[in-house]
């Protein structure tokens, strides 16, 4: 395996790679990697040849008071975890290379970007399109794995490498979760114990949703009231948001019907968490 940090070594490498005829794997991280990580990871190494793990914490996704300088970074255990997975590269830029002087190109996607987190985090998904759209174009994969825990990106990124015409496959794979249901994240570093505990109130109202859609109730509102009560029952959580929407458009619905996403954010201490499940009604 090989730890890659220049532009100009990947390139070469990757020629190297399309001149071999060999299939092209791509997961993008930012490192400090988990079991979801390596899930794709898994799923890269099956259905490809070469498989380049990127890990890079992108500072143009954050936004002002986030958790840009606090986001746990390790690179030597990184790097141990992906050898362990026969991961063919490691791709890890400096901010200089990705983003030098005078850089001033930007890739936005609208419309699926407002609501959700991006209600609440302007400039974030211009960061994730824009990232992601260098490494595609830097790695030229033939897929591209991400994890259905953020499910708002992932149907962003479909979208931009629909709408661009991107000539690779985006395989969207399972959220990862803990024995106790909490979805992976590299975020549930920051958790306390008890915390963490109160996290767990995530899974249990998504679970909630999901029984109340199968015992046929229909009206959004009266499943999102549900999860609302559930989560509440946990002094240390903070709604930001819970919502229901259809997986096309991302559009907030009245009465439930087709495939849909219920998706919540939350704050707990000074961790944000997501979490979400999607529900064929």
């Amino acid at each position: 395996m090989q730890v890659i940090r220049s532009i100009t070594e990947l390139k070469e490498k990757i020629r190297q790679v399309k001149q071999w005829g060999q299939t092209i794997g791509l997961v993008p991280t930012m490192g400090y990697l988990h079991e979801g990580h390596l899930s794709l990871v898994k799923g890269a190494r099956d259905d490809c040849d070469f498989v380049v793990v990127s890990i890079y914490v992108n500072p143009i996704q954050f936004g002002v008071g986030e958790d840009f300088e606090e986001y746990p970074r390790d690179l030597t255990r990184d790097a141990r975890l992906c050898e362990e997975e026969n991961v063919d590269i490691i791709f890890s830029p400096s901010d200089s290379d990705m983003y030098p002087k005078g850089y001033a190109t930007f890739v936005d996607v609208e419309i699926l970007t407002e609501g959700l987190c991006g209600r609440n985090r302007p400039g974030h998904f211009r960061g994730v399109t824009t990232v992601v759209t260098k490494l595609f174009n830097l790695v030229e994969p033939d897929k591209a794995y991400f994890g259905q825990k953020d499910a708002q990106q992932a149907l962003v990124l479909r979208k931009m490498s629909e709408d661009l015409n991107m000539n690779l496959e985006l395989v969207i794979m399972p959220t990862v979760r803990e024995p106790d249901g909490l979805a992976m994240s590299t975020r549930n570093h920051y958790l306390s114990e008890k915390e963490r505990e109160a996290g767990l109130a995530l899974y249990r109202s998504l679970t909630r949703a999901e029984e109340l859609i199968e015992q046929g109730l229909r009206k959004s509102q009266e499943v999102i009231s549900a999860v609302e009560q559930l989560i509440n029952q946990e002094p240390l959580v903070e709604i930001e948001y819970v919502e229901i929407v259809d997986t096309k458009e991302m559009e907030r619905l009245e009465e439930l019907r087709g495939e849909i996403l219920i998706a919540l954010a939350v704050k707990i201490g000074k961790t944000r968490l997501i979490d979400n499940v999607i529900v064929e009604v």
